[in-house]
């Protein structure tokens, strides 16, 4: 009992001694949960690109070299070599909307005269994927570079016994992703009572 009451007299005082640039939210102070994956937004060319519902994990992998001398211990050196950045996946509802479609053709355009298969001057370009709270501020911004799409699907699979909603896929290769940092947490909106409430 009494290292019960010693053990949450701990954690009270480490709760409140913690520095505010340690604790998850600084504006919100309220605040513990972290932000859901569900509101988001995917920009290329200065716009919104309509109709996104899914977008793959962001994700960077950096090779283990290993490596000895003989007369070294057995243990391994590890050392970092070359990091490989995962494609980024974009999936949306079939529209008429034609913004994965003409970025797939830069890349390979099917029917092109000779020498314009691939255009060479803008086939790579930056995305910005942001993160919103439930509010609809934006939380966190991301910008890949030097993006280009490597598959394109734009139709799903048709089958009259599974009706489902048609999809259209793009997916981008790139070399790095960054973090904006000029993004910070936003400002807890405040709400202001209808007239009828008052």
């Amino acid at each position: 009992m009494r290292f019960a009451r010693i053990l949450t007299a701990a954690i009270i005082l480490v709760f409140f001694c913690t520095p505010a640039s340690a604790q998850p939210f600084t504006k919100d102070v309220d605040r513990i949960a972290p932000y859901k994956n569900y509101k988001f937004r995917v920009r290329w060319d200065a716009e919104y690109v309509p109709g996104i519902f899914k977008v793959s994990p962001l994700h960077r992998k950096t090779q283990v070299i290993r490596g000895r001398k003989g007369g070294e211990p057995s243990v391994d050196n590890v050392s970092p070599g070359t990091t490989n950045y995962e494609p980024i996946v974009l999936v949306r509802g079939r529209t008429h909307d034609k913004s994965f479609e003409q970025w797939a053709n830069k890349v390979h355009n099917v029917g092109a005269e000779f020498g314009k298969e691939q255009s060479l001057e803008d086939y790579r370009k930056p995305i910005t994927i942001e993160v919103m709270n439930e509010a609809g501020q934006v939380a966190l911004r991301f910008n890949a570079f030097r993006c280009w799409p490597s598959e394109y699907m734009p139709i799903s699979e048709l089958n009259a016994r599974a009706p489902e909603t048609l999809v259209e896929k793009l997916v981008l290769q790139c070399e790095g992703f960054q973090r904006d940092y000029n993004v910070t947490e936003p400002d807890p909106p405040s709400f202001t009572k209808p007239d009828s409430e008052e």
